[in-house]
């Protein structure tokens, strides 16, 4: 009888062990069918982003890869300027808003109801056509020239042409941080005015004695020179540490915190891969290798 006993509770504990196992197991399989199903979640649905032209060459591109992942997804990236891209976004016609500016320097927009993404950093310089004739300008000169003070530039070392000055837009957010930081607050003289970067980039190239101003990510050519400003080349080393004055954060705003397909897109911006190879593709720097940053006022300090 002792030795039944024996063999009875050594059948129970076998048994025992293998229900053990087998619930081990079990646990473990939905844990990984759980998270396989997880990752392989099919996106779909449709986004609409507008604002800033500076940003929209970096969006665009970054839409197009993540449409190329998730091919049941639909992202519109329009222009417009940051103006329209704040307003936009709070009036919820679109689910993100790019600017190059803080929300709260854009008079009318309700920025409280806003949420700020810094999705990069922008560098900005003048640009003149080639034919100009030069590659450096003091600020001081490039206020003359902006107000009207300077009229040809002969009078800068440049061939004897008549200056043609190319503007944006009072709603662009180039527009703001050109005239905030290089040109220290003064008003711009009339001149052309266009909504585009792009078609900026065209006039100055097609146009004699034309300047105007781009972010660095539209000098992908020769076909416009951008300047120095006070012997400071228009470099990312320059710009990082802070040496180069004309820069701003790249916002992507959402109206209240980003869900959903909005917040995955956002994600997917921040992602090393986006940040750490796309931005420099396209002329742009992580937020996180400025050596320097900025508040809403424009006060810049060193981190």
């Amino acid at each position: 009888m002792k030795n039944l006993k024996k063999f009875g509770l050594g059948m129970t504990l076998s048994a025992l062990m293998v229900i053990t196992a087998a619930c081990g197991g079990g646990a473990s399989k939905d844990t990984a069918e759980g998270a396989s199903g997880k990752e392989n979640k099919e996106l779909t649905g449709s986004l609409v982003i507008s604002g800033s032209s500076a940003m929209q060459p970096l969006v665009a591109a970054a839409a197009e890869e993540f449409m190329a992942e998730n091919p049941k997804v639909d992202i519109q990236v329009n222009a417009g300027g940051s103006g329209t891209g704040l307003s936009q976004v709070a009036e919820g016609s679109v689910q993100i808003g790019n600017s190059d500016v803080f929300a709260e320097e854009k008079e009318g927009i309700p920025a409280d109801q806003l949420v700020d993404h810094k999705v990069a950093v922008v560098g900005m310089t003048a640009a003149v056509n080639p034919k100009v004739g030069i590659k450096d300008i003091k600020k001081e000169d490039l206020i003359k020239v902006f107000t009207g003070k300077i009229t040809n530039w002969k009078e800068l070392g440049g061939k004897d042409q008549k200056i043609v000055l190319v503007n944006r837009p009072d709603s662009s957010g180039t527009r703001a941080v050109f005239n905030k930081f290089a040109l220290d607050g003064a008003t711009p003289a009339e001149g052309i005015t266009e909504d585009s970067s792009n078609t900026v980039k065209k006039i100055i190239n097609e146009t004699d004695g034309a300047i105007g101003y781009l972010a660095f990510s539209y000098f992908t050519d020769d076909s416009v020179t951008p300047l120095s400003i006070d012997g400071i080349e228009p470099t990312d080393e320059n710009l990082q540490s802070g040496k180069f004055p004309v820069w701003a954060y790249e916002h992507s705003y959402t109206k209240g915190e980003a869900t959903g397909l909005t917040k995955e897109f956002l994600d997917y911006m921040m992602s090393d891969d986006i940040q750490n190879n796309l931005l420099k593709d396209q002329g742009y720097l992580p937020v996180t290798k400025m050596k320097v940053e900025r508040d809403a006022k424009g006060n810049q300090k060193d981190i």
